[in-house]
């Protein structure tokens, strides 16, 4: 493995998750559920990861939760509040503004190995 690369790649996912969740949750969801929908969706998260940002997120009112006890299995389910909704919106111009900021980056050619000081 290439510690350096799996660290980046780390970074670059840990706010994709929490944008990810805040749209997914915007209909109640548990966290199980959560877990099967951000990996059906691409999101690969472990429990580890996500139930620790669900608490975090609530602590800082983005999401409200609710306890459901009418099935066998009581079940925490969350959804994005009103203040999370505004993040999200805001996180997703954002995204889109730096994947159009990225895309608009010149291309490396391989084959070219000259330096910026030879042009």
């Amino acid at each position: 493995m290439n510690e350096p690369l799996d660290l980046h790649l780390q970074e670059l996912r840990r706010g994709t998750v929490v944008l990810a969740c805040l749209q997914l949750l915007r209909s109640p969801g548990y966290g199980y559920g959560l877990l099967e929908d951000l990996e059906r969706h691409g999101f690969a998260t472990d429990a580890n990861t996500l139930y620790p940002l669900l608490r975090r997120l609530e602590k800082q009112g983005f999401l409200t939760s609710e306890w459901n006890t009418e099935e066998a299995r009581p079940r925490k389910f969350y959804r994005t509040s009103a203040e999370g909704e505004r993040l999200a919106d805001t996180l997703t111009a954002e995204w889109t503004a730096l994947t159009g900021a990225i895309s608009s980056l010149p291309a490396t050619d391989t084959a070219d190995t000259s330096t910026d000081e030879e042009h």
